[in-house]
């Protein structure tokens, strides 16, 4: 038996925080407040943990079986519960990389597994979106639920 079958799931709920993720990334990327990458990632959190705000993991069923890929999402799951991060898996890489555009040309593919959301110590930067995906977060926290799943849907 899954978690998923012993936590009731609401679709409606799964849907606003969807579509809420969808719109805290977008304003992250266009404020210059989204970090992209798992070594990226994990560079920003060694050297200012205090400034994230929501770490994103993302996989497809093609990523489950990626063992060092795993292995770097447990690293990063501890990290964040110790640092009060708040942290949400997702599905649906291809919505992801539709979300966030093409990289620069002549740039390297992104790996879009992992994103960091900041919220620098100099500006109060307040969004409807991260506050839905925040308080999803801490109600699966109420339920035991460390890491939380929620799936983009292409559209």
């Amino acid at each position: 038996m899954t978690l998923e079958e012993l936590v009731p799931c609401d679709s409606s709920k799964m849907q606003a925080v969807s579509e809420a993720v969808e719109r805290v990334l977008v304003a992250a990327q266009r404020q210059h407040r989204l970090t992209v990458g798992v070594y990226e990632s994990a560079k920003l959190m060694n050297v200012d943990p205090d400034s994230v705000v929501l770490c994103l993991l993302a996989t497809d069923e093609e990523d489950e079986g990626d063992i060092a890929l795993q292995i770097h999402f447990t690293l990063i799951q501890a990290f964040c519960c110790d640092n009060d991060i708040h942290i949400l898996r997702v599905s649906g890489m291809q919505r992801l990389a539709a979300l966030l555009g093409e990289p620069p040309a002549g740039a390297e593919p992104r790996d879009l597994h992992c994103l960091l959301v900041t919220n620098p110590h100099t500006d109060a930067w307040k969004s409807q979106g991260l506050a839905e995906v925040a308080s999803y977060c801490a109600e699966s926290r109420d339920r035991n639920q460390w890491v939380p799943c929620v799936a983009l849907q292409q559209r």
